[in-house]
């Protein structure tokens, strides 16, 4: 295909048309300082020296250590999460609509779906969500249908970033958000003792809290049910290694980020939210959901089930209005769970807790250090300092260190806190450091 250039009086025809007095005006809405004066690009070279320069460059990155969590944790993953869910039969499938082409698909989702319950003690599942936050904000939705009330309470120490996808979600609806304020980085029993009533479809929870406290929810639970409302937690799914499952505690709605099954970070995603519950609950429950069959000839078969396909017709009716759920990534959850075991998942989560408490004594040596977090912990604590904790972790940044997650953008009167999160790739080496390079810059005068 030959190109031929526009002359001058072409180019101002097409300017004209468009009301531009010229191309300049087209970057206008650029700021100055973010446009590119000149790309400075180096004289051309072959694709070997290029590999190379690369690599140079590659160099140069400073390597972080990091000690943030707040919802995505970077965890150790087995080689065989990324051979096998890198096989072409997972990476290039279709949503499986067909089930005599999808077999492959749907038995695995099925898995999954027996997984998530297993570890949840729930009774179903659906073949996972968009991520942890639209997982909570689905879970409200579910408690409001079934419910057919119009007012949720809400943990002020769930995620910030959850907090603010559910009220989102629920912003165009006839639905009273409470949010009740964290005390000690907890639920406050008082306040939501006092909200609590008829009125009030559920109350939601997370286990460990965004401050990484561990709480059993079963007395809250009962207090919630004797009212004839929903309780809703958004669970780490690690540290369901340790604690008490949501179906022990009562919970009739468990929710939570899949991210730390198998996932990379990936700068921030993908990964995957899942969503279990009771039984009595299924017809309320959004997505996709596979169920076990047997075919004419009594064969084992997998097809998706109870889909009415609705949120093309009933809109803010529907059980769900994301089509897209992340299963290539909730097969890595599968796959991350199995490479595991029940024995290893033990493990991974006391390796885990371990070494959180190891950094929390670290850390609470240091003068001017106080560790805020007064119940258990899984894996992670929040600590007060004595100055702001967002210029401190800029300052250890640049030493190589992400020390954790500053609380000032998110709770007022929280500037001087941040939350500290210890997973298994982190050595007693590391932590060390961190408390070393903290207390020379607390406490180098």
């Amino acid at each position: 295909m030959n190109f031929t250039p526009h002359t001058p009086a072409e180019i101002r025809e097409m300017l004209a048309t468009i009301g531009v007095g010229s191309i300049q005006e087209l970057f206008n809405p650029i700021p100055a300082e973010l446009r590119a004066r000149s790309f400075d690009l180096p004289a051309g070279m072959s694709e070997f020296e290029m590999l190379d320069r690369l690599q140079d460059l590659a160099a140069q990155n400073c390597a972080i250590t990091p000690f943030v969590g707040g919802g995505y944790y970077d965890h150790l993953i087995p080689a065989a999460v990324d051979h096998l869910a890198g096989r072409s039969e997972f990476y290039t499938a279709y949503t499986p609509y067909q089930p005599e082409a999808s077999q492959g698909s749907l038995q695995a989702l099925f898995e999954y779906q027996t997984a998530i319950c297993r570890l949840t003690g729930h009774d179903v599942s659906n073949a996972s969500l968009y991520d942890g936050g639209t997982a909570l904000a689905e879970a409200a939705l579910m408690a409001l249908r079934a419910t057919s009330r119009s007012r949720v309470l809400v943990d002020g120490a769930i995620n910030p970033f959850h907090r603010s996808i559910l009220k989102t979600y629920l912003a165009n609806l006839d639905v009273e958000i409470v949010e009740l304020a964290p005390v000690d980085g907890m639920l406050d029993l008082q306040a939501f003792a006092r909200e609590l009533d008829e009125r009030c479809a559920a109350l939601l929870v997370q286990n460990p809290t965004f401050f990484g406290a561990v709480a059993d929810y079963s007395q809250v639970a009962e207090q919630v049910h004797g009212c004839g409302g929903l309780l809703v937690a958004s669970v780490y799914p690690v540290a369901l290694g340790l604690l008490k499952s949501p179906g022990e505690m009562g919970v009739d709605i468990a929710v939570g980020d899949g991210q730390s099954l198998g996932n990379h970070l990936s700068f921030g995603g993908p990964a995957f939210g899942f969503i279990s519950a009771s039984k009595k609950y299924i017809r309320n429950m959004p997505g996709r959901i596979v169920g076990e069959t047997v075919d004419r000839e009594g064969r084992r078969g997998f097809v998706l089930t109870l889909q009415a396909r609705e949120q093309h017709i009933k809109r803010h009716k529907a059980t769900s209005n994301i089509c897209s759920n992340q299963s290539l990534c909730a097969l890595r959850g599968l796959i991350f769970l199995a490479a595991l075991g029940r024995q290893g998942f033990v493990e991974l989560a006391l390796l885990n807790r371990d070494k959180a408490e190891y950094a929390k004594s670290a850390l609470a040596a240091i003068k001017g250090v106080k560790i805020l977090t007064v119940a258990p912990i899984f894996n992670e604590f929040t600590v007060s300092l004595p100055v702001e904790a967002d210029r401190l972790v800029s300052e250890l940044i640049g030493r190589g260190i992400a020390a954790g997650v500053p609380l000032g953008p998110y709770y007022q009167g929280a500037g001087n806190c941040m939350v500290v999160t210890v997973t298994e790739k982190r050595s007693r080496g590391e932590i060390d450091r961190l408390a070393t390079e903290l207390d020379m810059l607390l406490n180098q005068n």
